[in-house]
């Protein structure tokens, strides 16, 4: 593995939450050569465009990505990453399962962000169909999170 460590974002489609973490994260570490980040989905349909709501909250933030377009996660893609953070612990259970020779490589991000909801464990709930509001929660969680996975991918070497 390269000295630039790459982070992924997985969630289900690559529509909603992972390439929502995949722009704030890249807005965070913009200048740094030293990380890249991308997102893919467990059951992603390649070519897919990110939902509406997701678009609208990243270009609000600074945040958009261009040309954006789902990608299914790979073991291409897992060998690439030197840190994987899940959105749900099935998320976390589906990669274990296909590819558990990167089992030391996931995380579930949730655990970064700080943010305490016994409703909801330790997932990052799925916006979709949840309107806006959902959306803006999630992004919070991700705000949250993306200082704290930055200085721990910073500080595993």
């Amino acid at each position: 593995m390269s000295a630039t460590k790459h982070v992924l974002f997985v969630c289900t489609g690559n529509t909603c939450r992972s390439p929502m973490a995949e722009g704030l994260m890249r807005k965070a570490i913009a200048g740094r050569e030293d990380i890249t980040t991308a997102s893919a989905g467990v059951s992603a349909f390649p070519g897919s465009v990110m939902s509406r709501e997701t678009a609208e909250i990243l270009a609000k933030k600074n945040a958009a990505i261009e040309n954006f377009s789902s990608q299914p996660v790979t073991a291409e893609l897992l060998e690439q990453s030197s840190h994987v953070f899940a959105m749900t612990e099935s998320h976390l259970t589906v990669l274990m399962a296909h590819y558990p020779e990167h089992e030391d490589r996931y995380f579930l991000l949730r655990e970064f962000s700080g943010i305490k909801d016994r409703r909801e464990g330790t997932d990052v709930p799925d916006p979709i169909g949840m309107g806006m509001p959902a959306y803006e929660k999630v992004a919070q969680v991700f705000e949250a999170a993306i200082p704290k996975i930055i200085a721990y991918v910073d500080a595993d070497g």
